[in-house]
């Protein structure tokens, strides 16, 4: 899943190319990926894109004043094209949508937005204001934006920590992934209820959140589309590494499954070398 770092590449990626470019067409070959209807998807033809920006994990485009907004989900991807193809989208394929561009000579530039799997998360709105996206409203604070503080957010919160990190209406832009390796940067049980941090627990975390992130940022940032993917996996110390060796202490990366989802941490830097349960077999936290 593209997480806060990805999608803020994707979006300095697409100011560069689609900014002063006017919408040609957004084609949908997945009627149920846009959510929205009024304003219709034929509205934004003959509009131009006036700027790009992301609210979380969501990327905005502001096309004079009405807003497309992505959600990427899970398994969705945005590929961005030179030269896209003149026949229509077929409907059911791995292609959600295409938004057609003109950026002088045709209507030949623009992005597919993609979708791999069974399960659809992909969502797509046309809105007059971005807000007007439930999960835009519903957003916690951006870690990244100054002023940041994760103190005030986890108290009175009874909830697992690395389930805080990840809940959107807490802070946005943080999934799977990134909970991992944030987790492990401030040697923290993913476990651990967020309101039992005490103040030494609490600054590694706030610390971790801003260098895991601000890192992740700054490498993802000019990189093209097609291969952030690839280079978020490369960087990730913990997160997908099940069975390899902790990069900081040398001790197995071990992983805790549940019934669609998966995380991995280190024993030794995380959790004083005890062995968290498997979440199939267990209903007990060890």
């Amino acid at each position: 899943m593209p997480e806060l770092p990805e999608v803020d590449a994707l979006v300095g990626f697409l100011r560069e190319r689609a900014v002063g470019a006017v919408v040609a067409e957004l084609e949908l070959a997945s009627f149920s990926v846009l959510k929205t209807f009024d304003p219709p998807a034929s509205a934004l033809s003959g509009l131009q894109v006036v700027g790009v920006a992301r609210h979380g994990k969501m990327i905005d485009l502001d096309v004079d004043g009405l807003h497309v907004v992505v959600h990427l989900a899970k398994a969705g991807w945005l590929r961005w094209s030179d030269q896209l193809a003149d026949k229509r989208l077929k409907l059911g394929g791995p292609i959600a949508a295409r938004l057609r561009l003109d950026a002088g000579d045709g209507p030949h530039v623009g992005f597919d937005v993609t979708e791999a799997g069974t399960r659809k998360g992909l969502a797509m709105y046309v809105v007059r204001d971005p807000h007007d996206v439930p999960a835009i409203a519903a957003l916690g604070p951006d870690p990244l934006e100054p002023g940041f503080d994760v103190r005030p957010l986890v108290r009175g919160r009874r909830m697992q920590v690395k389930r805080l990190l990840r809940d959107q209406k807490v802070v946005a832009g943080i999934g799977n992934a990134y909970s991992d390796e944030i987790l492990h940067a401030a040697r923290l049980s993913p476990f651990q209820i967020a309101d039992t941090l005490d103040d030494e627990q609490l600054d590694r975390l706030q610390t971790a959140l801003h260098d895991v992130l601000t890192e992740a940022l700054q490498e993802a940032a000019g990189k093209p589309a097609s291969e952030l993917k690839d280079d978020k996996r490369t960087r990730m110390r913990v997160h997908g590494r099940a069975g390899e060796a902790c990069p900081v202490c040398g001790d197995t990366v071990r992983e805790v499954s549940f019934a669609d989802s998966s995380l991995q941490y280190c024993p030794t830097c995380q959790t004083g070398g005890k062995l968290l349960a498997d979440r199939r077999t267990s209903k007990f936290l060890k």
